[in-house]
């Protein structure tokens, strides 16, 4: 959408979009140099962006961003008096380009898809008064959600209603709110983020799994990693020890191997030692037997 191709709307008697004016291309800022409420809105906002790196790995086609500045007429980018979303997602969209902030002139007349904001008591009203009803009326952003880092309890959500507008989410029993754009559920998690325990909002996916956060999932991914190598240093262990255990004293039962079987590498490498100073399979069992009851 060309900015010459814009046209006057009026919003609560305000005017929204100057008729036929080319909106400004080269004088726009993107820092208004104001900082988030606290830490914890920052961390808030970080993680929420980083866990789309998770949410949506195999996609390149979205472009998330957070307390930037969205520029959606001329009227606004003259007056500056509209910051943007502490978190929003615009889908469908080429997820390659560096964008400094949202220009809806330039990105084919295209705004969020989801939003979040991240309210305090002094944002609260405008949060979920005015942004509201421009998300609503003018982005027409299908779902939009308040939440303060500061009150477990302060999630609410809407889902646009083309007919109706906007109408509020109601709370699964785990008091998640859905999320339809993103087929992602929205949620409280309690733990540390950054090294600062809290209760933070989060992305869950359909089978109730959290989003993790990049950093999360290369953890996880280390000990799945960690885990697989000691299973296989266990099970070369086991074999070893039965192959010994074959070569004193013949077959050895099926419930010996079991008990082997749920012993660690440690624990089976003691034992092997005591195979060579025993007399008998029986010896050895009862040994077995008093050192893992």
């Amino acid at each position: 959408m060309s900015a010459e191709a814009i046209k006057e709307t009026t919003f609560q008697g305000k005017v929204i979009v100057d008729p036929y004016t080319p909106v400004p291309p080269t004088d726009l800022i993107f820092d208004d140099g104001e900082p988030l409420e606290s830490n914890r809105h920052r961390i808030a906002m970080n993680a929420l962006i980083r866990s789309m790196l998770v949410a949506l790995p195999e996609r390149n086609d979205y472009f998330v961003g957070g307390n930037m500045f969205i520029y959606y007429s001329s009227t606004q980018a003259r007056n500056r008096d509209f910051r943007g979303p502490d978190f929003f997602v615009v889908l469908n969209v080429d997820g390659s380009k560096d964008r400094q902030g949202w220009v809806v002139w330039e990105e084919d007349g295209r705004y969020p898809d989801v939003i979040i904001e991240l309210m305090s008591p002094s944002t609260a009203e405008v949060d979920t008064g005015i942004k509201k009803e421009i998300y609503e009326q003018i982005f027409r952003t299908p779902d939009y959600y308040v939440f303060d880092p500061f009150d477990s309890n302060s999630l609410q959500g809407w889902h646009l209603d083309l007919s109706q507008g906007y109408q509020e989410l109601t709370p699964n029993e785990r008091g998640w709110l859905w999320c339809q754009r993103l087929g992602l559920w929205l949620g409280t998690w309690e733990g540390a983020i950054e090294g600062k325990p809290a209760t933070w909002l989060r992305f869950y996916d359909q089978q109730n799994n959290l989003v993790l956060l990049p950093e999360e999932a290369a953890q996880q991914r280390a000990e799945v990693a960690e885990h697989r190598l000691e299973t296989v240093q266990q099970q070369v262990a086991c074999r070893q020890l039965l192959r010994l255990l074959t070569a004193r004293f013949g077959e050895v039962p099926q419930e010996v191997i079991i008990r082997l079987q749920a012993l660690d590498v440690e624990q089976l490498e003691d034992l092997a030692e005591t195979i060579l100073t025993v007399d008998s399979l029986a010896q050895f069992v009862s040994f077995l037997s008093r050192q893992n009851p």
